[in-house]
């Protein structure tokens, strides 16, 4: 296929995708305003717990997408000029995304933090030994800057990238692709460091005792199975929805399942045993209450499903290359690895150490015959999928409006022939 053939190739979003948007849009807003009524019912740590689930699978969708991104224009990729432009439509929620994040933040810096976390508790963090050590860290205001920080990088970085990208599909203009080449290395480092403190300061802070120095490498790998999954369906959705259908290819497909296979199953679960081996093998109190607590009750079967679900199935099934081939098994596949993104991400945040409980028992078996689901904070809440459904609805409007704007594929770039051409080995 030539690059001239891709303007005859339905590149612009149009008929039911483009007033699927809105939709999706209202349906956000509808179920989280839904949300925050039933809070009063259900319980305000209910809705916080699963606001922010909700909040981090949306931001990890959208990080996802930045992060391919960059990549992309840092190793001056040719083959994914294809499928480039849907990431940035992801990445381009960024712009608007830390509005979600406001509550959380004015919570936090009302005082009324120790609802979501344990160290917005004052009394307890000049008590507690333990904690008295992360006062200064975990104070709200320096907590509240750096999240600030945070969301003002990733706001500029996507709605740059998406800038440059869709001014070269108008003007054609080389000056963009090296443009975009020459800031993606900083613009890199700046994502690392911040998605790492982010994940840090927003989840594995929420047990504030426990630490682990690959928790954020272990994010940044369930952030990509879901991107990876969510940027398969979309480009399956445009197709039969009449668009792009030649601009991405079954090659296109494989090498986005490849990514899927290598980074969101196989890394995923080598980062995700590599953490539980070394806090097993220490065996510190401080470290194993966290695993602990994610064996007990309810969470037992979730930490199982994790184990097949998100590793085991996926790897038998995604480890040929002819389902990523197939187009009709890797949506299924994908759908499927999308939902134990959530999973995971339910799994990071919804538990609760019992500590007291912990430091009384005097064996596993008794801890496990006495301890109840409310203890550690399971149990499943209509907020659960309220708040779920209404910031991913958010996020998919937002993506199909963002991509109206522009062309469905970077008809300008200089190596879209290249992506056009591309061929597996």
């Amino acid at each position: 296929m030539k690059v001239a053939e891709v303007k005859n190739d339905n590149i612009r979003l149009g008929g039911f995708a483009v007033k699927l948007g809105p939709i999706l849009a209202v349906v956000g807003i509808v179920f989280l305003v839904l949300s925050a009524v039933l809070g009063e019912s259900a319980g305000w740590n209910t809705f916080w717990k699963s606001y922010l689930v909700g909040w981090m699978v949306t931001l990890g969708l959208a990080l996802g997408a930045l992060f391919f991104v960059l990549l992309q224009h840092m190793t001056r990729s040719g083959w994914s000029v294809s499928v480039r432009r849907l990431a940035e439509g992801i990445a381009k929620n960024l712009t608007w995304l830390w509005m979600l994040f406001v509550p959380i933040l004015v919570l936090v810096l009302k005082g009324d933090g120790e609802i979501l976390y344990q160290w917005g508790d004052t009394e307890l963090m000049q008590t507690d030994h333990l904690l008295h050590a992360k006062a200064g860290y975990l104070s709200p205001t320096f907590w509240s800057i750096r999240a600030i920080f945070y969301l003002v990088v990733w706001t500029v970085i996507g709605t740059l990238y998406f800038k440059w990208s869709t001014a070269q599909d108008r003007d054609g203009d080389i000056k963009w692709t090296h443009k975009m080449q020459k800031w993606a290395p900083i613009c890199m480092i700046l994502f690392a460091f911040t998605q790492s403190y982010a994940s840090i300061d927003w989840m594995m802070t929420l047990q504030p005792k426990w630490f682990s120095t690959m928790f954020a490498v272990y994010f940044w790998a369930s952030c990509m199975c879901g991107f990876f999954s969510l940027i398969i369906l979309l480009a399956r959705f445009l197709q039969n929805t009449g668009h792009i259908q030649k601009s991405i290819t079954t090659e296109h497909y494989h090498d986005l399942g490849k990514w899927l296979f290598g980074i969101g199953v196989v890394f995923w679960a080598y980062i995700a045993f590599s953490q539980y081996m070394l806090i097993w093998y220490a065996n510190l109190p401080v470290e194993t209450n966290w695993y602990m607590t994610r064996q007990l009750g309810g969470w037992g079967p979730v930490s199982l499903l994790l184990l097949f679900g998100h590793f085991l199935l996926p790897f038998v099934l995604l480890i040929t290359r002819w389902t990523k081939r197939w187009r009709s098994p890797l949506p299924i596949i994908a759908t499927w690895l999308l939902l134990m993104f959530f999973v995971d991400i339910y799994w990071l945040v919804m538990p609760v150490v019992p500590e007291a409980a912990l430091d009384t028992a005097t064996s596993y078996n008794e801890l496990a015959t006495n301890i109840t689901n409310a203890e550690i904070g399971y149990g499943f809440s209509i907020l659960n999928f309220t708040c779920l459904i209404g910031m991913v609805a958010l996020l998919l409007g937002g993506t199909l409006m963002n991509l109206r704007k522009c062309n469905l594929v970077a008809t300008a770039d200089p190596r879209l022939n290249e992506a056009l051409q591309f061929e597996n080995a």
